[in-house]
């Protein structure tokens, strides 16, 4: 007898959320299906379900954890972690796109995943070089830095901006807006740097792992470099992204990533570290 498809449910119908939908109706509908979505914008929600070619209801964030197998938040770090809690004490696995909200207090989550017997899938994002940080943390790490370049609107809107009254548009040259701890850096600017939030939980730690962002008007990309030095050796990793077309503040990659994490949970083959 075939096994019942993976119910998925979608928090969150932006970019990454519409490519998920999209990589579920073409990829894997022999797998999974699209069961629920669900955005504080109702309308964007049944814009998305129109555009999918599966028939998913539109529900609560409750009654969608409930009727679900997986979760996949991909909407914001201000709800990351709540939506996560209730998705572990409902039994069920969660992918999170919006890993800086839960920075800080991750242990609790992965404490409750091991005692409800559930998985977290927490997506590398728009950086490269994940599966070899992951090694080295095997041994002994030393140091973590994520050097982070975007353009000027691709920073947009970030608190610590507003907060240390940097104005992008009066930046004509190559300018280090940020240089800090990934800790800081998630709260200054979570809706640009959540890469630094998975490096760090992959290397040494938010308190360890150092990030610097830099802008400038003649920057095109956006572009992560990870530097790691540790027992394995030396590691250095750029990634140079192309932005999404509908949001110059999420790489392409990242959207990606969510597809390929997906892959990851239902394929019986794992490949890479």
């Amino acid at each position: 007898m075939a096994s019942r498809k993976i119910r998925i449910g979608i928090i969150g119908c932006g970019t990454i959320g519409s490519q998920l939908v999209k990589a579920i109706d073409e990829k894997f509908s022999h797998q999974a299906e699209l069961f629920a979505l669900c955005d504080t914008d109702k309308e964007k929600a049944q814009k998305l379900e129109r555009n999918s070619s599966s028939t998913p209801e539109i529900l609560s964030i409750d009654e969608l954890i409930n009727n679900c197998d997986l979760v996949i938040e991909a909407a914001s770090g201000k709800i990351s972690y709540e939506v996560a809690q209730k998705t572990l004490e409902a039994n069920k696995d969660v992918m999170l796109m919006s890993i800086g909200g839960i920075l800080g207090r991750h242990q609790a989550l992965f404490s409750l995943a091991r005692s409800k017997g559930c998985r977290i899938h927490l997506p590398s994002g728009a950086i490269g070089g994940l599966d070899a940080v992951k090694a080295a943390s095997m041994a002994k790490i030393n140091s973590a830095t994520l050097i982070t370049r975007k353009p000027p609107q691709g920073l947009a809107g970030a608190p610590y901006l507003a907060q240390k009254k940097i104005d992008l548009a009066g930046i004509k040259e190559e300018t280090v807006v940020f240089e800090g701890l990934a800790s800081e850096a998630v709260k200054g600017f979570p809706k640009n740097v959540n890469v630094c939030a998975v490096l760090s939980l992959a290397a040494t730690g938010a308190q360890k792992t150092r990030v610097k962002i830099i802008t400038s008007p003649e920057y095109t990309a956006n572009s992560h470099e990870i530097e790691l030095e540790g027992d394995f050796g030396k590691l250095l990793c750029r990634t140079v992204n192309v932005p999404s077309p509908v949001n110059p503040k999420t790489s392409f990659l990242a959207a990606l990533s969510a597809i390929a994490t997906l892959k990851n949970v239902l394929d019986v083959v794992k490949i890479g570290t």
